[in-house]
């Protein structure tokens, strides 16, 4: 991505912005739901704010320009001050691919009604920023969101089971669906159908 500050410098700072965003939101809306359903821990970590600078974590945040992807700060929040924690789990994690698909959906009402052209391209992008952030995190395994979300959502022994494997190899699988095999990645080749059938829906 770092290539685009000389190539191409108006898409670099779009990109830089708009990864900004989506995941300051992305981790506010963890933050808000967890104070929401109960639990204090991140409120009182000052993490329930749009503050980018409450969110943004510094090698996530290096890595976004120099590899193309990266991170927040992920949102503390301890289950046992949740009423089911399972649920609530569940719940938080999920907070945060939706806002992004919210914030994608809000964008292309706003880009649809608003501006065309050269304009409207650059809104595009960052709609499929949101989607992109959003999918990305549904893959179910540790430490994504999608790995508490299919442990709320599955029985109880299953889901404990998952749990398990997950945590225990969840980066290890993580970094291999990351890594280049041939040119492209596994995660690419996983998300970009579902994301490109978003954008899709999103932009007629």
């Amino acid at each position: 991505m770092l290539s685009l500050l000389f190539t191409s410098p108006d898409i670099f700072f779009i990109s830089a912005i708009g990864l900004v965003l989506a995941i300051t939101i992305h981790e506010f809306s963890h933050a808000f739901v967890a104070n929401h359903l109960g639990d204090p821990t991140a409120r009182s970590l000052g993490r329930v704010s749009l503050n980018p600078l409450a969110h943004l974590d510094p090698i996530g945040t290096a890595m976004l320009f120099f590899a193309g992807f990266g991170w927040g700060k992920p949102v503390p929040f301890d289950p046992y001050n949740l009423s089911r924690p399972r649920r609530d789990s569940a719940l938080i994690s999920l907070a945060g691919p939706a806002s992004n698909l919210v914030m994608a959906l809000l964008l292309t009402l706003i880009s649809q009604n608003l501006f065309h052209g050269i304009l409207l391209s650059k809104f595009i992008f960052l709609i499929a920023i949101n989607i992109s952030l959003a999918v990305f995190n549904l893959i179910p395994v540790h430490p994504l969101d999608g790995a508490k979300i299919v442990t709320g959502l599955l029985p109880r022994d299953l889901a404990y089971e998952w749990e398990n494997i997950s945590n225990r190899y969840g980066s290890l699988i993580l970094i291999a669906l990351i890594l280049p095999i041939g040119g492209s990645s596994l995660v690419s080749s996983i998300t970009s159908p579902i994301i490109n059938l978003i954008l899709n829906i999103l932009i007629k």
